[in-house]
């Protein structure tokens, strides 16, 4: 009797050393899910952080190839740049180049497309302040804007002003395409002002169209004036006031053709 009480105590003491084994030297479930858990969200983490840098890089190479490109048709056509030229500005090979555009022609209608948001941007917010008056825009206040575009991104007005008759079809397209909708947006607004409101569409697209064409010529003449001399700028300006004033008395004046 001795001999087996004995022997079932030391069975039940190395289950229970068996027992307390096990447990210590076993991560509980809940604390490995978390372990886990942790991991990948670190390895996630560093997922995104890379994704981001990567993305960061790619924009800023595709900025420098646009700015490369600016600089390079200051003095020289679009169509007489290689994408040598402006992947080497930029500090790339130029299998590179295509990872950002499709050719030479995609950049140039990305350039145009980027210069004329700018400026229908720019042009839009002075307008909105205009048409919140209910008053035809101010001659002076209108120039003042266009020409403070003009000194901030001189290099692209350059490149507008030159292609718009250029060697390269698809930015001549995107030049007029830009240029068309800058009108549509300008007439948009003239219809809202009351004076205005007996005009037809046909009509205030007329205006609209003749206004951009007179601030993009004087574009034109001013960024010419660097050849010229200083002198001629406040010339350029002070007659394109004068052919806007001309044009905003007429408007007063004018009846649509069903009003006659």
């Amino acid at each position: 009797m001795t001999r087996t009480g004995n022997s079932t105590r030391a069975s039940r003491g190395r289950r229970a050393d068996s027992g307390d084994g096990d447990g210590g030297g076993t991560s509980r479930p809940g604390s490995a899910r978390a372990d886990s858990a942790r991991a990948d969200s670190k390895r996630a983490g560093a997922k995104n952080a890379d994704a981001e840098s990567r993305a960061d890089r790619k924009s800023r190479t595709r900025q420098a190839l646009l700015d490369t490109t600016l600089d390079l048709v200051s003095e020289r056509s679009f169509a007489s740049i290689s994408l040598r030229e402006v992947a080497r500005g930029a500090g790339i090979v130029p299998t590179a180049f295509y990872r950002h555009f499709a050719s030479m022609e995609d950049l140039g209608v990305t350039l145009v497309e980027d210069s004329m948001r700018v400026l229908r941007r720019t042009l839009r917010e002075g307008r909105r302040d205009l048409a919140a008056r209910q008053a035809l825009p101010t001659v002076r206040t209108s120039i003042a804007i266009l020409f403070n575009q003009v000194r901030e991104d001189e290099s692209a007005f350059r490149f507008l002003i030159r292609e718009q008759h250029g060697g390269v079809a698809e930015v001549r397209r995107a030049i007029d395409t830009e240029r068309r909708l800058f009108a549509k947006e300008l007439a948009i607004d003239l219809a809202r002002l009351p004076d205005l409101s007996a005009w037809d569409a046909e009509d205030l697209e007329m205006v609209a169209d003749l206004i951009v064409t007179i601030m993009l010529t004087s574009v034109a003449e001013y960024l010419d004036s660097d050849y010229r001399g200083r002198g001629v700028e406040r010339e350029v300006i002070d007659r394109v006031e004068r052919q806007l004033v001309l044009v905003f008395l007429g408007m007063g004046r004018w009846r649509s053709r069903h009003d006659r």
